[in-house]
């Protein structure tokens, strides 16, 4: 409790708004965050995860979770992935909902920070493998707002499904505008 007030704090003395919230019977998601243009989503982000209790996870490189950072990323939620192995890295990812009774696991759809209109569709194949619901996040810069938008059940038409995604996300600015155009 005390973690989630001090997160609030801090959020809050910087100035920026939060909104949404996700519907309680729902346990168990992946976690869009879009648009990813900056290493500073991921600290507005955090902190408004922690402000809402969500219990998120993200994955980062197995190179990176090294001592004594390890400890740091492991706090912040990190869980280490090799991807350089000749495995089904969204298997992988999909199979550890398997290991958590409550679980977010965010995922920057772009793939990288710089401006990208194909967006990688791992997202999609994760969510349709663990049978778990897309909630579309976001940290619009523009209007200082951290938010949870709908929670979207994908279909069996990938193409249409990341298209209206997409479409809730237009408008919402990231902290660099010109690299987040969907």
């Amino acid at each position: 409790m005390i973690k989630r007030k001090l997160a609030s704090l801090i959020f809050h003395s910087l100035g920026w708004k939060a909104e949404g919230e996700i519907p309680s019977h729902i346990k168990k998601y992946v976690l869009l965050a879009a648009p990813h243009t900056s290493n500073w989503d991921f600290f507005y982000g955090r902190l408004f995860f922690i402000m809402k209790g969500i219990p998120l996870k993200f994955f980062i490189k197995q190179e990176w979770y090294v001592f004594p950072l390890n400890y740091l990323f492991k706090a912040l939620g990190a869980i280490p992935v090799n991807r350089s192995k000749n495995k089904n890295l969204t298997d992988e990812i999909a199979a550890v909902f398997n290991d958590y009774d409550e679980l977010a696991i965010m995922i920057p759809p772009e793939g990288t920070r710089s401006y990208n209109p194909n967006w990688k569709k791992g997202f999609y194949y994760i969510s349709k493998k663990a049978k778990v619901p897309i909630v579309l996040g976001y940290i619009d810069f523009e209007n200082k707002i951290g938010g949870l938008g709908p929670v979207f059940n994908i279909t069996d038409n990938p193409e249409k499904d990341i298209e209206s995604i997409k479409d809730f996300y237009r408008g919402i600015k990231g902290k660099f505008p010109d690299q987040g155009i969907l």
